[in-house]
Parts: structure tokens; C-alpha cells; sequence
């Protein structure tokens, strides 16, 4: 049955203009490993990933291979870039982040919506989803040195081994801090959009993941307010995961890896791949951790292309 409005209420409503539309969209981040080309495949495998994800924005990650020559501490990246291609598969539009800095590296940005022209580092696009504008920045932030590693005792480049909270923030911020710089450089061309994404393999976890609580539980080694996401959560954004889920110790997300075993000493599970997002009225719906059939996974989508998780998430504002 249709609603009655009295003409009193009518004439209230309309001298109270209309209700700011509210926008849905599903977003995802998604080191993608080369999209099969390190494993000598096409990009069949991750296409369905995607399809089955369904996302509406995409941050892409690693859409060329690692080169030949590739260390810990130099590790350029190589070939054509897979990103046409899986947006075609998909239908979908595509910028290649194709500049070479500090916070990129084999990087794109798809979207089912519009692209418009890309902010002076490359690190985001506005995207025009049904006239509201919605920007979408996407790093890949330097794995050497990596703290969880350099905490651990576990050889990986030439940083030396630390103990501490503070010295794990400290080489963090001298790991990443440069690009950081770059992407809030960047932000400011997305003043006055609708909302704000930030994609990415940060190669850092969560400051929402290394509490107290998870190093009683043994799944982490010490507390660390890891200063990357801190910085993005001080500036407004979500993390979109943990605004679903928001016990690390219940719900530890890893992204890396879905290879191996977590008990490897040489190795340190976690969650390093994240999907942020700011808006006026932000909700998170929900939230997913895509990959293989398993216990980490949310959505499973098998065989497994890469060797990240994905993040997914649907919003509205």
C-alpha cells in the first residue's frame, strides 16, 4: 500500500530538501602474484577470482612478475602488465599505475565505473559511480626490512634483528614512511569527494592486529602500534575488515600467506593486504577474506592464484 503524506508533513518535507542518495559498493584489494604468470598460467585463474568477488572497485597488486634478478633488498618488476587483460575479461575500466616510486610497484587500479585522470604520484584515480565522485588510491608499500621478521629472528635481507615495539616502529616509519608522505601528498586531490579508498599490499600488519591480547594468545610476539595503518586511521579511514571483525584473536585474517604452514619458524602468518575506506555516513556491511578453501578464508574460491589472500568488503555512504 502506497504511503499517505498530510498535506502539513508534505510541505515539512519538502522545506527540508531531499535525503543525500546513499551509494553501496564492493571493494577489494588484491596482490595478485603476477595474475598466474609466475606460475607460467594465463589470468583465467584470477578472472575468477574476481568474478566471484564481484567487486566494484578493484586495487591490484603485482600485475607484472618479479625480475630474474630479484633479492630481499632489489627486486624490480618485469613483463607487460596483466591488467588490460583482466579488465577486459571483466568488462571493467583500468588505469596501470605505470610511474615508477617509492609507494608503487606493478600496481592498477579496475572499476565497473568511469576512470578519470590519475594524481600527480599515480597512487589514486577519481572514479564516477553514478555522478557521485569516489577517489580510489592503490600502494605497494617496500617489504625490506620487514619488522615481523626482523622481531622474529627470521633472516630476510641484511636488517639486523630487533626486540622492541619502539624499534619496530621506528624501522617501519624509515620503510615506509617515504611513501606514505606520497600518498597523503596525493590526497589532496580527492578533496571534496563523496568518499576515499585506500588499497594495498602494505607489507606491514595491522596496528588492530598486534595487541595485547593476541600476544597473550601467542599469535603475536610483542604489541606494536604499527605507525602505517596508525597513520591512515588517524587521518579518518576505516579498516574495513576489522569494522566487521574486530577480534584479532578470534578472527586473525592472514593475508600472507596461504602457502605453507603457519607453524613454519621461518616464516610469520598475518595480515598485511587491506581495503580502507573515509566517507560522510560510512558503514561497513561486511567484510571477507578471499582465498583457498580453509580455515582463513570468508570466501573460497579455488584453485588459489596467488600467494595473498584478497580483501573484500561492501560499504555504503
Amino acid at each position: 500500500m502506497p504511503t499517505r503524506i498530510l498535506p502539513g508533513l508534505l510541505a515539512c518535507a519538502l522545506a527540508a530538501g531531499p535525503a543525500a542518495a546513499e551509494t553501496t559498493l564492493r571493494i577489494m584489494s588484491y596482490n595478485i602474484w603476477g595474475g598466474g604468470g609466475n606460475e607460467a598460467k594465463g589470468v583465467e585463474e584470477t578472472v575468477a577470482v574476481l568474478k566471484a568477488a564481484n567487486p566494484d572497485i578493484i586495487g591490484i597488486q603485482e600485475t607484472r612478475l618479479e625480475g630474474a634478478d630479484c633479492t630481499a633488498d632489489h627486486c624490480p618488476p618485469q613483463g607487460d602488465s596483466v591488467a588490460k587483460a583482466i579488465a577486459e575479461a571483466l568488462g571493467y575500466q583500468y588505469h596501470d599505475q605505470t610511474q615508477e616510486n617509492a609507494a608503487l610497484w606493478a600496481n592498477a587500479i579496475l572499476s565497473r565505473y568511469p576512470i578519470g585522470a590519475a594524481s600527480p604520484n599515480d597512487l589514486g584515480v577519481p572514479i564516477d559511480v553514478n555522478g557521485t565522485t569516489v577517489w580510489a588510491f592503490n600502494i605497494h608499500h617496500d617489504d625490506e626490512p620487514y619488522q615481523p621478521y626482523q622481531l622474529l629472528g627470521i633472516e630476510y635481507g641484511p636488517a639486523p634483528f630487533i626486540k622492541t615495539e619502539a624499534e619496530a616502529i621506528d624501522y617501519a616509519n624509515q620503510t615506509r614512511g617515504p611513501a606514505m608522505d606520497l600518498l597523503f601528498q596525493d590526497m589532496k586531490a580527492a578533496e571534496g569527494a563523496a568518499a576515499v579508498l585506500v588499497f594495498g599490499d602494505f607489507n606491514e600488519p595491522s596496528e588492530h592486529d598486534w595487541t595485547e591480547a593476541a600476544v597473550a594468545a601467542g599469535r603475536q610476539p610483542v604489541k606494536v602500534v604499527w605507525p602505517t595503518t596508525r597513520r591512515l586511521s588517524e587521518a579518518g579511514f576505516v579498516d574495513t575488515y576489522r569494522a566487521v571483525w574486530p577480534d584479532p584473536v578470534a578472527k586473525p585474517a592472514f593475508t600472507w600467506t596461504p602457502q605453507g604452514d603457519e607453524t613454519d619458524p621461518e616464516d610469520h602468518h598475518d595480515r598485511i593486504d587491506f581495503a580502507f575506506a573515509r566517507a560522510a555516513g560510512l558503514k561497513v556491511l561486511d567484510a571477507w577474506i578471499v582465498g583457498e578453501t580453509g580455515p582463513r578464508t570468508d570466501l573460497a574460491v579455488d584453485p588459489w592464484p596467488s600467494d595473498h589472500r584478497a580483501v573484500l568488503a561492501e560499504i555504503s555512504f
